[in-house]
């Protein structure tokens, strides 16, 4: 029976610790507004001052994947049916977790009779965002756990205009939350924020490593600084090379909001710095912040300041749609598997290329279904 509502598809996402099922409509007439009918998402939380391992998130994966695309169809109301495609996370991410709910993808395929679509995960990130917030052509700042990425569309493209050399954005804040022991629930990157604003606007801002190199930069000497001086918290704040004293230092305990308070100050200077500069080479009058960091209120903050002295606007969204989720990679492998045409393009759609792999750049993927 064909779908007669418009094009509907089911995305599977699991890069890293979330694992998200998604179920997203594309409405008929064309370029109507896409319907979330379901966005379920279910995280693996390690202990306090732990990361995830490999294997173990990609256990927690294949324990969760078929219970959520279960609540999925039952929540959205559709049959199996009514699916035009099955869209999963082909990378970039870890390897066991993508490997897991590939195989629950090629599983749906083959059971359901059904065409893969693998979603390079930034993409996913990025059309999500277009799609919620109706930002048309913006600078994207793209900030996870495992990306840092200024980006720009052109010429079908997603151009990479700036990144990180070393460390995540994310990564840095994960690592230092596990140093003072932060807890990993509901992320080490939330509770860092609420710590931090505890001391915003009359906090201790400690001077930490700003590295800018063009429209690139580094994270990994922030970390390693904010590493040393969290051996001092509880004590007066000495001075070194790294960390000279500034005249609105005293001899105040320092304290771990102190850390998170200067931490995020730092990288997020940072990140608003290259993204202007991005700003500024394409002439754009908008900013899309995606990714899991861009959930980040002072972020945002930051960033608005900014956009307004140029006269240009910040478009973000809420956890929903910022941290991993689902209905991301349902909405770019829909918008995909659209562009091939009926029944799919160069033998696309089968199990037989439906690999994952770790490193996967926003640049390689052709955008087809933007001008």
């Amino acid at each position: 029976m064909p779908n007669t509502t418009g094009y509907i598809a089911i995305g599977l996402e699991g890069s890293a610790n979330k694992l998200g099922v998604g179920i997203i409509c594309h409405p008929f007439p064309p370029n109507s507004p896409a319907l979330v009918l379901s966005n379920l998402r279910h995280t693996y939380i390690t202990p306090p001052g732990s990361g995830f391992l490999p294997r173990d998130t990609a256990k927690h994966h294949k324990a969760w994947v078929v219970r959520l695309v279960r609540q999925a169809l039952k929540e959205s109301g559709v049959k199996v049916r009514e699916v035009d495609c099955i869209c999963f996370t082909r990378g970039p991410g870890m390897g066991a977790p993508l490997q897991s709910v590939a195989l629950a993808a090629r599983t749906l395929s083959l059971l359901w009779d059904k065409p893969l679509v693998g979603v390079n995960h930034c993409i996913g990130h990025i059309e999500m965002g277009r799609e919620i917030t109706g930002a048309q052509n913006p600078v994207v700042l793209y900030v996870s756990g495992g990306n840092t990425q200024v980006i720009a569309y052109s010429a079908q493209r997603y151009r990479i205009f700036g990144e990180t050399l070393d460390i995540a954005v994310g990564n840095c804040l994960d690592r230092f939350a596990r140093c003072i022991g932060v807890s990993n629930d509901p992320s080490p990157g939330w509770n860092i924020e609420q710590m931090a604003k505890k001391v915003e606007g009359g906090g201790r801002l400690v001077e930490l490593p700003y590295t800018v190199k063009g429209m690139d930069l580094s994270m990994s000497g922030v970390l390693s600084t904010i590493e040393v001086l969290a051996q001092s918290i509880g004590k007066p704040l000495k001075p070194s090379k790294s960390t000279p004293l500034t005249p609105d230092d005293n001899n105040d305990p320092l304290t771990p909001e102190d850390l998170c308070f200067s931490l995020q100050e730092t990288l997020f200077a940072m990140l608003t710095e290259i993204t202007e500069r991005a700003l500024s080479h394409t002439s754009s009058t908008s900013i899309l912040i995606v990714g899991g960091v861009g959930c980040n209120l002072r972020l945002q903050e930051m960033m608005s300041d900014m956009a307004r002295a140029r006269g240009a606007e910040v478009f973000a969204t809420d956890e929903r749609f910022c941290i991993d989720n689902g209905i991301m990679i349902a909405q770019a492998g829909l918008l995909e598997w659209r562009g091939w045409g009926a029944g799919g393009e160069g033998g696309r759609g089968g199990v037989e290329g439906s690999g994952v792999t770790q490193r996967f750049r926003t640049d390689e993927v052709l955008v087809k279904w933007r001008d």
